[in-house]
Order: C-alpha cells, then structure tokens, then sequence
C-alpha cells in the first residue's frame, strides 16, 4: 500500500511490506517494513532535523518515537532532490498503523515547519482476506 502527504513543497510518500520470515504470531510479534521517500518540491533547499512518529497496535498500545534525523542522517534536499530510506517496526498485533512529522528547515532563512507523514496502515495479508 501507499500512502502519500505533502506539506510547503516536500512530499512524503510510504510503502508498506509485511516480513513473515521475521514475524512469530503464535508469539504476538508482527514484522513490517516500510521505505519513505522524501522529494523536496519546493523552491527552497531544506533539511530534515528530528522525526517523531504514533504507532498504534489494535490492542489500544500507542508508542511515540521520536528523535534526531532518520536512519542516522539529517539530510539536506535542494529542490527537486529526493532521499529515500528503509525502516521497520514490529507489532503485538496483526493490524495497527503508523503516522508522524519530520521537523524540517528551510536553509534560506531557518525556518522551520513539520512535513506530515501520512497515516499508513500496518496489516498482515491474511487479514485482508
């Protein structure tokens, strides 16, 4: 599944993939993967400061994580640039979902703003059935 959002110029778009070799769920432990793609469509060089990010599972647990950069870096875009990474998270459910901002600043004159990453659903395929 994607999901896409943007925000002042920079488009945030998210794939989802479920890792059965990684996953127990006789154990309640649920694998994903997803691989963000930042474009900086705007007219401004940016970079990407902290993220934070909702994970919710079905059973009512939301974790926050939040911190510096992504993956170790805190890119910087000039426009039409594009940054992609890869992360993952893991559930205790089958079904959750994921949501979150990355605190971004416009190099020209430091401001900065959140770029939405979009709301994007965490399911196991046989879920789907």
């Amino acid at each position: 599944m994607t999901t896409t959002a943007v925000t002042a110029g920079v488009r945030v778009t998210v794939i989802t993939e479920y890792q059965p070799a990684y996953s127990s769920p006789l154990q309640e432990h649920f694998v994903f993967t997803y691989r963000i793609r930042i474009e900086n469509n705007s007219e401004n060089t940016v970079q990407l400061l902290r993220r934070q990010w909702f994970i919710f599972d079905t059973n009512a647990t939301v974790r926050e994580v939040e911190g510096e950069g992504v993956i170790g870096v805190q890119p910087v875009l000039e426009p039409g640039e594009v940054h992609e990474y890869i992360s993952g998270c893991n559930l205790k459910t089958s079904i959750g979902k994921m949501m979150g901002t990355y605190l971004m600043e416009r190099l020209i004159d430091g401001k900065q703003f959140h770029a939405e990453i979009p709301e994007f659903n965490l399911i196991v395929p046989y879920r789907l059935n």
